[in-house]
């Protein structure tokens, strides 16, 4: 056990010993566990004697057992005092020697206590908006386009915005054709933006056979630093235009799309629409119930956690500016407001935790499959996606913690009381995130 202790918030020092017989005694147990499976000449395994392992092995022997009752120690100093460990704790060993009393000390912080949430007297707002059916119409023509056709016109067709045009194109700066600016037979769609701003404007209005020149300037941050902010010179030949078709709005196209008619398509449509505006009415109650939460529960905060939060963060900051070098990464570090922020990430997360343990908030194997589906969905190739957390046990554990946080938001959500506020659709994805 712990000889002295030195407490102050949620911060912990303390002494102990270990004395040299008892750490005798667990590094030749720790030995003879060796023993039986090492292989040395001259002996059948399992039949080393003690001293000859002491000869080869005894330090190693001795660093784990004095791991091994440091924690037991600290396991049942925790225990009694009914403690939680914040962190790893940080251990000072110096000065000993084997055969001698292990005289040791170790810091740590742990976690607080939360006190009681009342979540009753809190209040959200839950903004509603009303479905507009022009963005219901805008949904069927996104439909048609998306299974529209690309049908080539005749000679006289003047190309437009949307077209696709089939073009061959060789680029120059004053006389000399740089490398990557020619292409033949290209499909370009016009209005896509694919090209230099500019080119694709100076395309539209011209017909198949049409060779002309397109005079445009590379932006000052284009990737090809030798091309950079000067003007260049495009010589074009149109082979063909193509103009997309789209096909009758009809019950064919609703079956196309897994419904039987038009009208089912658009309360289809309809549904999808509200779906989305009351996720996001829900995230805007999220963000607004976490700002309650930071503000009005008081929280002593360990600092471990505290540093730990700050130098992910600034780690991450690092590495996201690493090759900026320019007036453009006018972004700097702001270590007191970057602290706070660190301060408040682990705040929220502590009540989480705490709050959603108390209430039996779980994560099951369906919610991580689900979290996992809807990532590997937005990638082109889902199979790394799943491979990716099959492999890393770090990462899942770090998708069940977000998904749990969010679960016991939601939790906390039907405990409040809310009222209700009319906005325009638009205001409900202006801040769609979980702050």
């Amino acid at each position: 056990m712990f000889k002295k202790e030195k407490i102050k918030d949620l911060h912990y020092s303390v002494n102990g010993v270990l004395s040299a017989d008892e750490l005798q005694k667990a590094a030749d147990e720790i030995l003879l566990e060796y023993g039986k499976k090492v292989k040395m000449p001259g002996f059948r395994t399992g039949k080393v004697p003690l001293n000859i392992l002491r000869q080869k092995y005894n330090a190693s022997a001795y660093g784990e057992a004095i791991d091994k009752l440091m924690n037991r120690d600290l396991e049942s100093y925790v225990a009694d005092k009914k403690i939680r460990l914040a962190g790893t704790p940080k251990v000072d060993l110096s000065g000993w020697t084997i055969g001698q009393d292990a005289e040791y000390s170790m810091e740590f912080d742990i976690l607080p206590t939360l006190p009681a949430v009342d979540l009753d007297k809190f209040t959200v707002t839950k903004k509603i908006a009303k479905l507009d059916e022009k963005e219901v119409e805008t949904a069927l023509e996104n439909i048609r386009k998306s299974r529209s056709t690309a049908e080539k016109q005749d000679a006289k067709y003047k190309a437009q915005n949307g077209d696709v045009a089939v073009i061959d194109f060789k680029g120059f700066v004053g006389d000399t054709a740089f490398a990557g600016g020619e292409a033949k037979k290209h499909h370009l769609i016009l209005g896509s933006g694919a090209f230099i701003p500019g080119f694709e404007d100076q395309v539209i209005g011209h017909k198949t056979g049409d060779k002309f020149d397109v005079n445009v300037k590379f932006p000052d941050d284009y990737h090809a630093e030798n091309l950079a902010g000067k003007d260049a010179r495009f010589e074009v030949e149109v082979h063909e235009v193509r103009k997309h078709i789209l096909p009758e709005l009809n019950d064919d196209l609703a079956k196309q799309v897994g419904q039987e008619t038009v009208e089912a398509l658009r309360e289809h449509i309809r549904k999808i629409i509200n779906e989305q505006y009351d996720e996001a009415a829900k995230r805007d109650m999220r963000n607004e119930l976490l700002d309650i939460l930071a503000d009005k529960i008081k929280l002593d905060l360990p600092e471990t956690l505290v540093e730990q939060e700050y130098n992910m963060a600034k780690s991450e900051f690092e590495r996201g500016h690493a090759h900026c070098h320019d007036e453009k990464c006018d972004h700097k570090w702001d270590e007191k407001q970057e602290r706070k922020d660190a301060e408040r990430r682990v705040k929220l997360g502590l009540i989480l935790a705490e709050w959603g343990t108390q209430n039996k908030v779980e994560v099951t194997r369906e919610d991580l499959q689900q979290a996992i589906w809807a990532e590997a969905a937005r990638y082109p190739d889902p199979k790394q996606v799943f491979e990716f957390y099959n492999k890393n046990q770090n990462a899942l554990a770090m998708l069940r913690g977000m998904i749990f946080e969010r679960k016991a938001l939601d939790a906390m959500l039907t405990h409040v009381k809310t009222k209700e506020k009319t906005v325009p659709a638009d205001e409900l994805f202006k801040q769609a995130s979980v702050r």
